[in-house]
């Protein structure tokens, strides 16, 4: 076994433990139950139970212990430091194991989306996806996604600034075209974008939104065109992305949540 470094601060340690020995199996739990599922001695697990009930993360009714809500509080400030990639990679990693298609998280960024998170299948575009890759936000599900949660004065005018080029033969390059797709994205909560970055590549994205509705970044599953059809995509895709985006927008509710 390590020998703990000479900063190890045992009674901490002890403490913590006393912490973990409640679970959703054990919520409640004599004095000799914790002593033992701690290793410590009855008169060291009972000055631990009794300093956590004098700082209102243990009660008791003197002879069974059981923590508090406050106990709580020792998560928040680990909550409150996640950031968005954070909240979003454990949900994407489920979502890509699940449909064995790579999906990514990315904001709006002038008139581009930036990939901020990202969990690879395999490689199915030409150019390398990277956190920080940007991509012109008219021609990308995330782009439109992001571009349909913008108040409409903030996209008129990003349609009276934006050069539209084609990137493919199948690239929408007008701004009533993109004005209709916006609107028809808006409507559905959804985004299907078929070649129009990348000849072969199918995706699909949907908004991530904070407590108060607003979109706040889109999610992907990004996919061959030859391994689904646009049909497929809504049909066998679809609901794997509105889960996800759904539980990845409940984490941040409960991070804005946290005092």
């Amino acid at each position: 076994m390590t020998e703990p470094s000479p900063d190890y601060v045992q009674s901490l340690a002890r403490g913590l433990s006393v912490i973990r020995a409640f679970d959703a199996t054990h919520p409640r739990q004599t004095l000799s139950e914790v002593a033992k599922a701690t290793d410590l001695t009855r008169a060291t697990a009972r000055r631990f139970l009794l300093t956590l009930a004098e700082l209102g993360y243990v009660r008791t009714d003197g002879s069974v212990f059981w923590l508090t809500p406050r106990v709580l509080e020792l998560g928040y400030s680990y909550l409150s430091s996640l950031t968005l990639p954070e909240v979003a990679v454990p949900h994407l990693e489920s979502l890509t194991k699940k449909v064995r298609e790579s999906a990514s998280v990315s904001i709006l960024d002038g008139s581009d989306v930036v990939y901020v998170a990202r969990v690879p299948v395999s490689r199915i575009m030409t150019v390398a996806i990277t956190i920080g890759t940007r991509f012109p936000a008219y021609a990308t599900s995330m782009g439109r996604v992001l571009l349909a949660g913008l108040p409409e004065a903030e996209f008129d005018e990003y349609l009276r600034t934006v050069t539209l080029t084609p990137l493919t033969g199948h690239t929408i390059v007008t701004p009533d075209a993109l004005r209709d797709e916006v609107a028809r994205v808006r409507a559905d909560g959804f985004c299907i974008v078929d070649q129009e970055l990348e000849e072969g590549l199918r995706s699909l994205a949907a908004p991530i939104r904070d407590g108060n509705g607003a979109v706040v970044a889109a999610a992907n599953i990004s996919t061959q065109s030859a391994r689904y059809s646009s049909d497929a995509v809504r049909t066998d895709l679809l609901p794997d992305l509105l889960g996800t985006v759904e539980a990845i927008g409940l984490d941040l509710v409960r991070l804005q949540s946290t005092p």
